[in-house]
């Protein structure tokens, strides 16, 4: 066979030969997945081929080149074609497939002699036949995955059945609500959510996995020239629709719900959409290091999306800082109401001096009830400095609410023993913020309530002790005053 085949390489009739050749070798040859098929196919002429022809590498080279030109071409177009135009998705899918099987199958190719540039030969051969869909693979990727990320969003809602508000629609609305942000002015009804914070895992994880989904296809299917520019493309889809339509949505809608700080039995839950809120950022922190990182980090793009991920997270964060310090006006605004409806003022100038029993009032022990609900629904909506932080604020302006409502009252002595009583319940609470800070702010008022009860005559030694010593003389005066025996036993005299 190889003898009759070095005789006709002379002749005209040599390449007819090597064409039936490979026809005839393909016979029978494709039974299951024709890439497996093509595989075994070019194992089994490699082993043969170099016992019939003298120039074997040439001849591999021309199997291989008709199988993709012809067998591999074909199904590819078949596959592809009836769903191109009507199933995006499907269109993809089978598309990434493909391309990654015809790839994998090359890859194998490599091991064989065929006689001249292997990676050059086998690159051409996949682009001739990838090239029709490769060209605008991006623009039918990112009109998907939009499509797509709409539609996970829109079936969320109607969920809910939720009517999506237009969200900072200017006009007389919008500064409404610029100014309700900014100084708590009840203007116009809240809305009211009912507790929804229109914040869904399963909605994000969703929209995760389908980006994911892209990048992948991405990385795959783009050329490395734009690789970089197309992964940018994807991660600005799923800022528009994760970040904005969903995340940001929520925010405007948690802050709208906020209730002013004047109402009454308020439900408070935006500390719930905070909670979501960090859980989301947390995926969505992964995914851009897992998925579009490794696509961008040796590129300008890097800088361009390190930057938009920057921005975005930066302008949540202020809705979010708005919004947990509107909640914390609105805790304090109820705080305040318990005070004024719970708090007499026989509790600190009781008629009956003899018969009354020392222990926290009515009113401090329902203020710390609700305190301690707020902080645990503080520590459980967020981590790490976060909590530190809005417990430092929540500590300090606790402080004042209370350091401001003991200015108003009268004591007698008994009372005065009342308000350290309540003082140090509200201490013990204080106490559980762990911050340093607030703790020793509660300390100080302890020490001035002391000097709502010491006699006359060690008031002047009180001052000057540890605690009280290095504040400003008219505080101490402020609290002083506050005796109803300040005039009685000449108290001034010490101030003056």
């Amino acid at each position: 066979m190889r003898e009759v085949a070095a005789v006709l390489l002379h002749f005209k009739g040599y390449s007819h030969c090597v064409d039936v050749y490979i026809t005839q070798c393909q016979e029978g040859a494709y039974m299951r997945n024709i890439f497996e098929d093509s595989a075994t196919l070019c194992q089994r002429v490699n082993k043969e081929v170099g016992d019939i022809f003298s120039n074997p590498e040439i001849i591999l080279a021309k199997l291989i080149q008709n199988i993709f030109e012809v067998r591999i071409q074909n199904f590819v177009k078949e596959q592809l074609e009836e769903c191109r135009k009507s199933d995006a998705e499907q269109y993809l899918k089978n598309l990434y497939d493909l391309y990654t099987r015809t790839t994998n199958l090359s890859s194998k190719l490599m091991e064989f002699n065929l006689g001249t540039d292997k990676q050059t030969f086998l690159s051409k051969l996949i682009k001739s036949i990838f090239i029709p869909y490769l060209d605008n693979y991006i623009d039918v990727e990112t009109t998907y995955l939009r499509s797509r990320s709409s539609m996970i969003l829109q079936r969320y809602y109607d969920s809910k059945n939720h009517q999506k508000r237009p969200i900072g629609t200017g006009g007389i609305q919008d500064l409404k609500e610029r100014i309700r942000q900014r100084t708590n002015l009840p203007l116009g009804p809240s809305i009211e959510t009912h507790g929804e914070t229109f914040l869904a895992q399963e909605v994000v994880v969703n929209l995760l996995q389908e980006t994911k989904h892209s990048f992948e296809r991405c990385h795959k299917l783009s050329d490395p020239s734009d690789l970089p520019k197309n992964a940018f493309k994807i991660f600005s889809i799923l800022v528009d629709y994760l970040c904005m339509e969903h995340i940001d949505y929520a925010l405007e809608i948690g802050l709208a719900a906020i209730p002013s700080p004047d109402s009454k039995n308020a439900n408070l839950y935006f500390f719930d959409v905070v909670h979501q809120a960090n859980t989301i950022f947390h995926l969505f922190d992964k995914q851009f290091n897992d998925h579009l990182m490794p696509l961008i980090s040796s590129s300008p793009k890097l800088t361009e999306c390190l930057q938009k991920k920057k921005d975005i997270i930066e302008q949540m964060e202020v809705k979010l800082d708005t919004g947990i310090d509107r909640t914390l006006n609105c805790m304090f605004g109820q705080m305040k109401q318990i005070l004024a409806s719970e708090q007499k003022k026989t509790d600190f100038k009781p008629e009956d001096e003899n018969n009354v029993l020392i222990q926290y009032t009515t009113a401090c022990a329902k203020v710390c009830i609700y305190l301690r609900k707020q902080v645990e629904k503080i520590r459980s909506s967020m981590d790490g400095k976060n909590v530190d932080s809005v417990l430092m604020e929540l500590g300090v302006r606790f402080h004042r609410l209370i350091y401001e409502h003991l200015q108003q009252f009268s004591y007698s002595s008994m009372g005065g023993m009342l308000a350290i009583c309540d003082v140090a319940e509200y201490r013990k609470c204080a106490k559980e913020f762990k911050i340093a800070l607030v703790l020793q702010l509660f300390d100080t008022l302890h020490s001035l309530c002391n000097l709502l009860v010491v006699a006359p005559d060690n008031l002047k030694q009180m001052c000057s002790g540890e605690q009280l010593a290095s504040l400003d003389k008219n505080i101490l005066h402020s609290f002083v005053q506050l005796r109803a025996d300040y005039r009685s036993s000449r108290l001034a005299r010490h101030f003056s």
